[in-house]
């Protein structure tokens, strides 16, 4: 494989530090609505509909803006790229508390969810700092800036409160400003960006966006729909399920739901870790078996049963109480966090090159899984009446890429190497890495190369 000017473990922390801290704060600033949404709802008099569209506009174009930004960010840098992500992302949020009309609210909120496309940017950035072997470990530990979340949970309560939302969207936007300066002060072009520019190399869209004609790049897209997309959807559907299923108030059901959503920031780092130890196949194997099981469980309706005995009818029920459900869903939550640091240890791998345009993809059809699932869990419900109906559109679709993520592991290995078709330990890395896009002022081969592993 090619090989990168070897680097400091200084530059590399650095480099990996100040990008999750960059990464956390965007992120706090994506999720702004689910905190100032509400009051911005009651002073509008927004209806549910108007609600859940001002709510889920971020997310859209956080999710859509990946692919691009992840482009460009091959193009660029991540130096450069995030920098400008994250002053757009402030104008816009700082544009907030000056709307006043619901369509202004909508137009700022599609500039708000740039800080959500920040995630391409930092993986693509970060990926080109490690070797192979420490990149799953890497992103893992990036990927804990969705903790950023929590951040605004747990804080823009208390500015809401005392300052009002227009001056806690101002708040945000002056601290995610001063993110960007000082991320652009401290970060470094990555070692592959440097070369390029050393090399006068220009790397078009066009060669970016080559992979994706590859089937393969859209299973891993279909992997990250659910470790990630049904994560996002089943954070904010939880709070309904224990109101609806089980009658508990509003604030006991955002607690335990709280207890689904933390372990998907905090183990996403030893999901990296696990997949540069034990290979990322290996950890998907463990978050769809496991993820199966808990899923057929939960999708299970509580049901009475009533069974002829000899002394008479025998009746007995199947059913899960609030702990019991707490602790599959926390289990679920814990595995699906591995799961999307496999998926991102996939990719680098297989795709060196074009980490920008493959995981901006990858990280779009995720996003959009957040979006779109929790309105089809709603369907469902409207359609068969059973609230654990969820769990069984979740449970089919794990299903099905378990099936399709085996059988092309199958087939691609026993087609390169015959003689491993009564084998079922199969590698975990691809014979040959997708190639380098040839471009524009590219200089020779053995002058472009990558990290030493």
């Amino acid at each position: 494989m090619d090989r990168l000017p070897r680097t400091t473990r200084g530059q590399q922390f650095r480099a990996l530090g100040v990008s999750t801290v960059a990464f956390t704060t965007c992120f706090a600033v994506w999720t702004i609505f689910s905190i100032i949404g509400v009051r911005i709802k009651q002073e509008l008099g927004l209806s549910e509909t108007q609600f859940g569209l001002l709510v889920a506009t971020p997310v859209l174009s956080g999710s859509i803006s990946r692919v691009m930004l992840g482009i460009w960010t091959e193009q660029y840098g991540g130096r450069l790229v995030m920098t400008l992500v994250m002053l757009a992302s402030a104008v816009a949020t700082f544009l907030l508390s000056w709307a006043d009309s619901y369509g202004w609210l909508l137009v700022a909120a599609l500039g708000v969810g740039l800080a959500g496309g920040s995630f391409i940017v930092g993986v693509t950035y970060v990926s080109h700092w490690f070797p192979t072997k420490a990149q799953g470990t890497a992103l893992g530990i990036f990927g804990m800036g969705n903790m950023g979340s929590a951040v605004t949970t747990f804080g823009a309560p208390f500015l809401v409160v005392a300052f009002g939302w227009e001056r806690t969207a101002q708040i945000y936007a002056l601290i995610l400003a001063g993110m960007a300066v000082a991320a652009f002060a401290l970060m470094r072009d990555d070692p592959a960006q440097a070369e390029r520019e050393r090399g006068g190399v220009k790397v078009s869209a066009a060669m970016q966006l080559e992979p994706l004609k590859k089937v393969q790049v859209w299973r891993f897209a279909t992997y990250y729909f659910f470790v990630f997309g049904a994560f996002v959807a089943l954070a904010s559907w939880l709070p309904r399920y224990y109101v609806g299923a089980y009658g508990l108030d509003l604030k006991t059901a955002g607690a335990l739901a709280a207890a689904y959503a933390l372990p998907g920031s905090v183990f996403r780092a030893l999901g990296g870790w696990m997949s540069d130890r034990w290979g990322a196949r290996f950890v998907m194997y463990l978050t769809f078996i496991v993820s199966l099981i808990a899923l057929f469980i939960l999708s299970y309706p509580e049901t009475q049963y009533v069974v002829t005995g000899i002394n008479g009818p025998i009746t007995f029920a199947f059913g899960l109480n609030v702990p019991l459900f707490t602790l599959l869903t926390i289990i679920l939550g814990f595995v699906m966090s591995l799961g999307k640091a496999a998926v991102y240890k996939h990719i680098p791998v297989y795709y060196p090159y074009h980490v920008g345009s493959v995981g901006g993809l990858v990280g779009m059809i995720g996003g959009l899984g957040g979006f779109v699932l929790p309105i089809v869990f709603g369907i469902f419900n409207d359609l068969t009446g059973v609230w654990s109906s969820c769990f069984m559109l979740l449970f089919a679709l794990v299903g099905v890429s378990t099936v399709w993520m085996h059988v092309a592991i199958r087939r691609t290995e026993v087609r390169r190497h015959p003689q491993l078709a009564a084998e079922t330990e199969l590698s975990d890395l691809p014979e040959q890495p997708y190639p380098r896009p040839q471009q524009t002022g590219d200089a020779p081969a053995s002058a472009v190369v990558r990290m030493a592993d």
